[in-house]
């Protein structure tokens, strides 16, 4: 469940990208940052939100923002979905769940009628101060881009 509120300290955070390359919150100091989490690479609505970033991603860096992907999955899942999509930002694999308990996005969650453990669909916008802008609690993926810029 999020906890955190616009106007808090962003949690750090430390993993690797699709390239095996270590990034930290701290490496995005003085740029926004668009923080999505999603449940899982190349599936259906996963896809459609990171096609979304994808192609509005020049203009979401002329706005001055940084897009950074998170989920469960592996170094190497990303690194095949940014491939296959052609995905122009950094997936960090939080295979350990830190990142994504630190943002409270683990929860219970109900699929045709079955609970179960996993990923709230959430986005946090981080402003250039480490501090949480605005959060998409319900993100949309169809409309990922309009929802951070509205």
């Amino acid at each position: 469940m999020i906890t955190l509120l616009s106007g808090d300290k962003a949690p750090d955070f430390k993993a690797k990208d699709q390239n095996g390359k270590t990034i930290s919150l701290k490496d995005f100091k003085g740029r926004k940052v668009i923080l999505y989490f999603y449940p899982e690479d190349d599936t259906p609505v996963c896809t459609v939100e990171a096609c979304n970033f994808r192609d509005n991603f020049s203009l979401l860096k002329k706005k001055g923002y940084e897009i950074v992907g998170v989920s469960p999955n592996s170094v190497e899942s990303h690194k095949k979905f940014e491939a296959k999509y052609k995905l122009p930002f950094t997936l960090l694999a939080d295979e350990d769940k830190k990142i994504i308990n630190a943002y409270g996005v683990w929860g219970l969650k109900k699929l045709y009628g079955r609970e179960y453990m996993g990923i709230q669909r959430a986005t946090f916008i981080i402003d250039e101060n480490g501090k949480v802008e605005k959060i998409i609690g319900r993100a949309l993926s169809k409309i990922a881009t309009e929802q951070v810029l509205k």
